[in-house]
């Protein structure tokens, strides 16, 4: 009888037989069906409803934002149902990082969770950057001004007639460190925080439809598609970054009380929800406004101070500058599990894993995440943090759709508690899509990519190949 031989350290894969669903590490199963949807929805509605649905109106699309958003909304499910069959079949931290070292073995794994880590972290800046924006419009609107050196990234100026330069941006900083510090509470303080802001975020996304239905002119809605039809699917490329969130929400799946039953469903509700309140939002913006005199930065406080609402206005853009705090939180949530699960298979230093015994929170990643997305937020101008994300997340889709694929032929015996429907035309058309969308992204963004790339690769054959805990096999 011939001896197994073991697989190259770039392609072994961890033993899906070997994975207990009811183990959790140190971390604390807290989260319901209900917290889960929560996080989900969270991550998923946040700056892209309140700015950059009026931009794209304005800029790209007009009316026909509403099938940007469908658009984008039916490709993200076809990963998000890729993203549900893995769920329930390996519910355990770390998303697409742990289905690809499952299924595409450790390097593949290794180049998605490296980059996820710098593609979270980024998301967490460039969302904090956005909210101090609006705290200082917010600010104005009451009559205060904050000293100009610590509302922005030092290189940028401000606007020529104020004195004074830009030291840091200390509003997002402290938003980074606020959050960082909310997650290592323990999850079921952390998720109760989130639940709440949740609730707000969706009451204000609520007032909006509800209030804003009774001032449509239908007259807004003609010509529906200004820009043709490539404005549309233009839009959608646009828009498809405000569609995601869920696959940073199934990183916590081992604090699920019932990972293999409620994961599938958070992601499929969260996402359902976020694109039915996306679908009517848009509809009552280019109704109530021209999509001509939208204001892409402020558009749903605009569109009501413009119908004598000005009062509703300062409602909305104090309700977003809370709501979208849950993205922060879901997102930083999602790097520090992807670091956590990194750490305990050895890719990373097992000390960065550690978790507090007392509430289970993995608190040395989420701290040093937490402060490197401040200084980010605090030393970066938004577009060079925004071109921090995106690519990975891209990535990201496309390994899950093709593990989910490789998987099902591979091991068809194995219990699914979900299945992805339409196998494998929809995760083709999440890969499809994916690709298309990254080849919308610029030069600079591959040449950033490739330098983290480069440097993850570094890190792994100096350290990660010879401590993981699948080379003693």
């Amino acid at each position: 009888m011939t001896e197994a031989r073991p697989q190259p350290a770039l392609l072994r894969r961890k033993p899906i037989d070997d994975i207990d669903p009811e183990s959790s590490g140190g971390l604390k199963r807290t989260l319901g069906l209900r917290q889960l949807t929560a996080i989900g929805v969270g991550g998923i509605i946040g700056a892209g409803i309140f700015s950059l649905a009026g931009a794209v109106a304005n800029e790209v699309a007009g009316p026909a934002v509403v099938i940007s958003f469908l658009i984008a909304g039916v490709a993200s499910a076809a990963a998000a149902f890729s993203y549900a069959e893995f769920a329930g079949l390996i519910p355990k931290a770390g998303s697409a990082y742990t289905y690809g070292y499952v299924v595409l073995g450790e390097f593949a794994a290794w180049f998605i969770g490296w980059d996820l880590l710098l593609e979270y972290t980024a998301i967490v800046a460039v969302v904090a950057i956005g909210i101090s924006g609006y705290f200082n419009d917010l600010l104005g609107f009451i009559g205060l001004e904050l000293p100009v050196w610590m509302v922005g990234a030092p290189g940028t100026e401000p606007d020529g007639v104020t004195p004074g330069s830009y030291v840091v941006n200390l509003f997002a900083v402290l938003l980074c460190l606020l959050i960082a510090f909310v997650l290592n509470q323990g999850m079921r303080n952390a998720a109760r925080f989130e639940l709440y802001l949740v609730f707000l975020k969706v009451a204000v996304v609520l007032l909006v439809i509800v209030v804003g239905f009774f001032y449509i002119d239908a007259g807004n809605y003609n010509p529906f598609t200004p820009f043709g039809l490539t404005g549309a699917f233009t839009g959608a490329a646009t828009v498809f970054f405000a569609v995601f969130g869920y696959d940073a929400m199934s990183t916590a799946a081992e604090e699920s009380t019932d990972a293999q039953k409620h994961m599938p469903k958070a992601i499929i509700y969260s996402l359902a929800i976020s694109m039915v309140l996306y679908v009517l939002a848009c509809l009552v913006l280019t109704g109530m406004v021209d999509y001509r005199e939208i204001d892409s930065a402020a558009a749903f406080s605009s569109a009501f101070a413009g119908v004598g609402l000005p009062f509703l206005g300062a409602i909305i853009a104090a309700g977003a500058i809370l709501g979208i705090l849950t993205v922060l939180f879901t997102f930083l949530m999602g790097a520090s599990r992807v670091g956590y699960s990194m750490s305990r298979d050895g890719l990373l230093p097992p000390w960065l894993g550690k978790t507090n015994e007392s509430n289970g929170a993995p608190t040395r990643i989420t701290w040093i995440l937490g402060v490197a997305s401040a200084v980010i937020a605090g030393l970066l101008p938004i577009a060079e943090a925004a071109a921090l994300t995106n690519i990975g997340i891209l990535l990201a889709f496309v390994v899950v759709c093709v593990s989910v694929i490789v998987l099902r032929y591979r091991r068809p015996d194995l219990p699914r508690s979900f299945r992805c429907p339409g196998m494998p035309v929809v995760p083709i058309i999440g890969v499809v899509f994916s690709l298309w969308l990254i080849s919308f992204l610029t030069l600079a963004t591959y040449l950033r990519f490739g330098v983290w790339f480069v440097l993850g690769g570094i890190v792994y054959f100096l350290y990660s190949r010879k401590h993981s805990k699948l080379a003693d096999r």
